[in-house]
């Protein structure tokens, strides 16, 4: 059994009067896991940073611009029975700004914008619900201890 590092999650979030939401993306039918409810994922390519991998598919999934970008300090791991490997997720989160209209690609058929508890509802695996409670804790909580890094733009 190998283990592979190849793929990205970003979380994309605005901020809001009393708090932030988070976009979520419903998968086409016409997808590996059909319909269900996720944040941005998507591979890493050869050469690629996997920051930069989350930039260009939030880019890509949603036509947003990232304000700001920060590595959340969580990997979501899971294992995949095809090819018999641990894979190893790192997790980002994008902040964009309000105003901005959501293109999705046809990966997906709808999106919205939701509360953390909405959130947590709709994703599909735990590991992402964990996601989001990190980023609330950091953003609306305020516990600065979790120690996200941010991201410059001269690095993205």
């Amino acid at each position: 059994m190998d283990n592979k590092l190849n793929l990205i999650e970003c979380h994309i979030i605005r901020r809001i009067e009393d708090g932030i939401e988070y976009l979520l993306l419903q998968r086409s039918p016409k997808e590996i896991y059909p319909s269900i409810w996720q944040m941005v994922t998507g591979k890493i390519k050869k050469n690629e940073k996997a920051y930069e991998a989350a930039e260009r598919e939030v880019f890509e999934e949603t036509n947003l611009s990232v304000k700001q970008m920060y590595v959340v300090p969580h990997i979501n791991p899971f294992y995949n029975e095809r090819d018999d490997t641990i894979n190893y997720v790192p997790v980002f989160v994008a902040i964009v700004d309000k105003e901005l209209e959501v293109t999705i690609s046809n990966e997906h058929q709808a999106y919205k914008w939701v509360s953390k508890k909405r959130a947590k509802e709709l994703l599909a695996w735990p590991g992402q619900a964990k996601s989001v409670n990190i980023i609330h804790d950091y953003f609306v909580n305020h516990k600065e201890n979790l120690n996200f890094a941010e991201i410059k733009k001269n690095e993205i």
